[in-house]
């Protein structure tokens, strides 16, 4: 009996060590294939989110196929729509802001450096005089390897880098419409790999990641584009000249609670103060009542109308994915944070469930009747989905 059991215990280890071996492959290959997956993480999230609406046009007597070339048209209209409107604008705002360039300099150098040097007796005109700089580079120049050597690699890496993202600007369409016309053989591939015993507690689980993540991005999708458009009107009411830029920032940033708003408010801040040459009160208030307003708009209104509490996360918790997962795995790490945050929410949720339903929890014995009882009213406590009582 100890032999066996020895070697039961042998065999579970190096099942583990199994698992322990191939997570540490998959997150090397994540750490090294980071900038060819973004195009593949990102048709995914646009093929998942595409899918319902495919199955939709699919229920009412419609081919697969006619509901895919019908989402994916619909995608491509409204992305021509967006840069037909968007790009325009944008254009007229960065060239606005590379004629206020000389100005912004002269203000800063001529405006802000003294009053900071009077009010602080940090001495920054030496380090905001042209020719200093000039100095500096000179004499560090070889300490440095050249300012030329440095250019050619920065050139060089830079060139790469447009290529790369062209290359996946132009797979991601077709990416995205092969994803989402095999959708649902990739996911009945996926659903033959779990073993049966479990297959019920794995559907159960991912239909509720679906349930929550799908509501939450669809919802705050919308959300980023109300805000935007909210606030890039705002501030250029109120004469911001560089308000469609700013306002676009601050709500394609806004997926993150507060920092769009906070961002975009202290854009608005310098933009105002090189617009006016110094402090205009009235342009500051206007635009701090812009910005207040559209963050009690998407509080109080957007918010719980569009998303709601889906994906069940505290905003401290949505910043901590956000950021971990640009630290770990770059820009791809921040496309599959809120995801992996979601899925892990429902995890601990189903763990919750199975603690509160355990002996561990009750401090009974099993098959003791009145114990039994007793644990079963305790569980009841809670809402039947793994959340904590209140």
């Amino acid at each position: 009996m100890a032999q066996r059991r020895g070697i039961e215990d042998i065999a579970t280890f190096f099942r583990r060590l199994q698992w322990g071996l191939v997570l540490a492959v998959v997150w090397w290959l994540l750490m090294e294939l980071g900038a060819i997956l973004v195009p593949f993480v990102l048709a995914l999230l646009l093929a998942w989110l595409g899918d319902p609406l495919v199955d939709r046009i699919e229920r009412n007597g419609r081919s697969r196929v006619t509901g895919v070339v019908l989402v994916f048209t619909l995608m491509l209209l409204l992305v021509a729509l967006a840069l037909l409107i968007l790009v325009p604008m944008l254009d007229r705002q960065v060239a606005a802001l590379a004629d206020a360039l000389p100005t912004i300099g002269e203000w800063i150098t001529g405006t802000a450096v003294p009053w900071i040097e009077e009010n602080t007796g940090i001495a920054l005109s030496a380090w905001a005089d042209p020719q200093r700089l000039i100095d500096l580079t000179s004499e560090y120049w070889e300490q440095v390897g050249g300012f030329a050597s440095t250019m050619l690699g920065y050139v060089q890496r830079s060139g790469f880098m447009v290529i790369t993202w062209t290359v996946n600007l132009a797979l991601l369409p077709i990416l995205t419409f092969y994803f989402l016309r095999d959708w649902d053989q990739l996911v009945a591939k996926v659903a033959r790999m779990v073993p049966r015993n479990h297959i019920a507690t794995v559907s159960r689980l991912a239909r509720e990641s679906d349930e929550r993540l799908g509501g939450f991005l669809r919802g705050q999708f919308l959300v980023m584009i109300a805000q935007g458009v909210f606030y890039a009107v705002g501030l250029q009411l109120i004469g911001l000249r560089l308000g469609i830029l700013v306002g676009l920032i601050a709500g394609l940033i806004s997926f993150v609670p507060y920092l769009g708003a906070a961002v975009g408010a202290l854009l608005m801040l310098l933009a105002a103060l090189v617009q006016a040459q110094g402090i205009d009160w009235q342009l500051l208030i206007l635009g701090t009542a812009v910005f207040t307003a559209g963050q009690l708009l998407e509080s109080y209104v957007l918010t719980p109308r569009l998303v709601g509490d889906r994906i069940g996360l505290h905003p401290v918790a949505v910043i901590f994915a956000v950021m971990a997962g640009g630290q770990l795995f770059g820009f791809v790490g921040m496309l599959l944070a809120l995801p992996v945050a979601a899925v892990g929410n429902v995890l601990i949720s189903y763990a919750y469930e199975r603690y509160t339903a355990s002996r561990l929890y009750n401090g009974v014995v099993a098959g003791s009747g009145e114990g039994a009882g007793a644990a079963r009213e305790i569980v009841v406590v809670g809402d039947g989905k793994g959340t904590p009582p209140a």
